[in-house]
């Protein structure tokens, strides 16, 4: 019986039998920023520095209103998302999501969209909830003194 010694060889480097070890891939991410309200589901894919790399909507899945807030298109969204970013070679997501004016939580869309993303594989790395919320907001009618009755 012959032994064979395995020598290890730091990444890059040919070992014994001329194969390479394996490099590291390189991760890249990206911010997802899911717009979800009642009516529409939007996702943009920016880079970190904020320019959009590829936007998608409910309008461009489905001919019917009623169904641009849907979960099931929401999904097809996250499946168009997903074969962008494969594309440019994004392994992870900074996800932002945000509800439509004057709402407090965020349309049915966003938790199918995030769901189909892990599933695709993808690293979720953040989720963060940017609904934007009044504080004092605008002015009341009726003066400084207030009704008079």
């Amino acid at each position: 019986m012959v032994e064979v010694e395995q020598k290890i060889a730091p990444r890059g480097v040919p070992l014994a039998g001329g194969k390479e070890a394996p490099k590291k891939k390189k991760e890249r991410i990206c911010v997802l920023d899911i717009y979800t309200t009642f009516n529409n589901t939007i996702i943009n894919m920016t880079d970190l520095a904020g320019t959009s790399i590829s936007k998608f909507s409910g309008g461009q899945f489905t001919k019917q209103d009623r169904l641009k807030a849907n979960p099931t298109v929401a999904m097809f969204i996250a499946q168009k998302i997903t074969e962008e970013a494969r594309d440019q070679g994004i392994t992870g997501f900074y996800v932002k999501i945000r509800a439509g004016t004057g709402q407090n939580n965020p349309g049915p869309g966003a938790h199918a969209a995030i769901k189909s993303l892990t599933r695709a594989g993808f690293k979720i790395l953040s989720i963060m909830d940017t609904t934007k919320v009044p504080r004092g907001g605008p002015k009341k009618k009726g003066g400084r003194r207030g009704r008079r009755v």
